[in-house]
């Protein structure tokens, strides 16, 4: 059983309902952050793509073509792609936010979802412009980063919209160089002087 399944049956027996109430979005945030897995269980366990859809949510492993001059560095992004480059793609990882303002960005992109279906033909209408207008103040700026498509070392995990709550919860990030929390720190520090600007 997947880990994104064993999360929801708890929440159906919890009778915590998958849907998009504010109770069920902070139940499904609160067990993924403590949840017991990995990135090897994922791309084990969870269904796999050979191309990202814009909009849409993904897990992948990648190897940074620049690492060695990178401060720090995500190889298991969760990303929402949102635009094509000639070798790529950019996205926003979501890993590189602080719990609390992932949570905050979250909740601003389910207003640009597609449909309030939220299933597997659900993704986010984002672009540049909509990020830097309603789509999430400041709180996207630290994770829009550029994809290369020959340093992607898996296949993409896409994960329905039913399951982004868990799937951005989960502490499956891969930092390199850094640890999440000095990650974290620094971002908030790079918020926080933003904020103030």
């Amino acid at each position: 059983m997947s880990v994104f399944t064993d999360i929801m049956r708890q929440g159906l027996e919890s009778r915590v309902i998958p849907a998009r109430t504010q109770q069920a979005r902070d139940w499904y945030r609160t067990l993924a952050s403590v949840s017991p897995t990995s990135p090897a269980n994922i791309v084990k366990d969870e269904r796999k793509v050979n191309n990202v859809q814009m909009g849409q949510m993904y897990f992948f492993m990648y190897d940074p073509k620049l690492k060695d001059k990178l401060p720090y560095y995500d190889t298991f992004p969760c990303i929402f792609p949102f635009n094509t480059t000639n070798n790529g793609f950019l996205g926003i990882n979501m890993h590189y936010l602080p719990l609390v303002y992932r949570a905050k960005l979250m909740d601003n992109l389910y207003n640009i979802a597609s449909d309030k279906r939220y299933d597997m033909n659900t993704v986010l209408n984002i672009s540049y412009k909509i990020l830097k207008g309603a789509a999430g103040s400041i709180y996207y700026k630290p994770c829009v980063k550029q994809y290369l498509n020959s340093h992607v070392k898996s296949r993409f995990i896409e994960i329905p919209a039913n399951q982004w709550d868990i799937a951005l919860f989960l502490p499956v990030e891969q930092f390199q160089k850094k640890t999440s929390a000095q990650v974290h720190q620094e971002v908030n520090k790079q918020l926080a002087r933003n904020l103030w600007r």
